[in-house]
């Protein structure tokens, strides 16, 4: 009898315990809707993610630069990628808020959680992380079919194009962040890993950051055949196109130069890492491969 309250004792000291660290977790969710049917984006990707799996009618909140379907226009929006606003998050009754997991949206994540409001927090800088990142969301969302099949046609699309890229010459590629200062894409990045699936190779070496900046003994030296800039806005691509050919007009004798393969091209499809990746990959393979592609008016304006 002595050694059954023993173990009685022993077991309520154990449950009064767990039951004590958990309430004093910051993370521990008290209630969660499953599946969720008010969720909130914190990034046009992540949106993107969201209206692919069929999830459009759930999603109540948006940042302000999801523009991607454009049924993005009709939803509330909650501060921008860089800045969400906590105040219009909560305003929006969310029962899941899905993020990223850079500095500015983690300290607004541990804010919503620490408010016992459910969140997601995903890392989306590369390929796999991607399609890991759909698997996640349509497992947070009760929406793992829909998922696995958005990974599937993401993948075989990808697979045909690095098929049909590989039979050609690679191409050396500088790929343009910024050119006050000259500022590029690095190995490190998932531009490369879009670069080389286009049949291109990237022209800078390994670099300490993700986008480092290069001066003009680099730029000479590197022998790019193609230059690739993303445009800052979808309005003036073609005044972005005159400006660019101007700005590289200085070195006259770099081969991209000398055969006016300059371009700039529209950001969003390439530089959201989203459904719409394999759509990025052969806007780049137009650049790089024109001979392959009837017309690449939609590329060079």
């Amino acid at each position: 009898m002595k050694k059954f309250w023993l173990i009685f004792i022993v077991l309520i000291g154990l449950l009064s315990c767990i039951y004590y660290f958990a309430s004093k977790s910051p993370h521990k969710l008290q209630t969660t809707n499953y599946p969720p049917t008010r969720i909130v984006s914190l990034a046009p990707d992540l949106t993107e993610i969201l209206f692919a799996l069929g999830l459009g009618e759930r999603i109540v909140a948006v940042s302000n630069d999801s523009d991607y379907p454009s049924e993005t226009a009709e939803k509330q929006k909650v501060g921008t990628f860089w800045q969400p606003n906590i105040e219009a998050i909560i305003a929006s009754k969310p029962d899941l808020v899905v993020t990223l997991s850079f500095e500015q949206q983690k300290a607004v994540a541990d804010t919503l959680n620490k408010l016992r409001y459910p969140v997601l927090t995903l890392k989306l800088e590369k390929i796999n992380q991607l399609l890991a990142a759909i698997q996640e969301i349509g497992a947070a969302t009760a929406s793992q079919q829909r998922a696995a099949e958005l990974v599937k046609d993401i993948t075989d699309r990808i697979a045909d194009l690095k098929s049909k890229f590989a039979s050609a010459d690679k191409v050396r590629v500088l790929w343009v962040v910024q050119v006050e200062p000259l500022r590029v894409a690095a190995p490190n990045t998932f531009i490369n890993e879009l670069l080389e699936l286009a049949g291109g190779e990237n022209v800078v070496g390994p670099a300490i950051g993700q986008y480092p900046s290069v001066g003009s003994e680099e730029i000479l030296a590197c022998g790019v055949e193609v230059i690739i800039q993303s445009s800052m806005d979808t309005n003036s691509i073609a005044e972005q196109q005159q400006a660019a050919q101007l700005y590289w007009s200085r070195w006259p004798n770099l081969p991209a130069v000398k055969n006016n393969r300059i371009y700039v091209i529209e950001p969003d499809t390439i530089l959201r890492l989203g459904p719409r990746l394999p759509q990025g990959i052969e806007l780049i393979g137009c650049c790089l491969h024109p001979d392959m592609f009837t017309q690449i008016h939609d590329v060079k304006q």
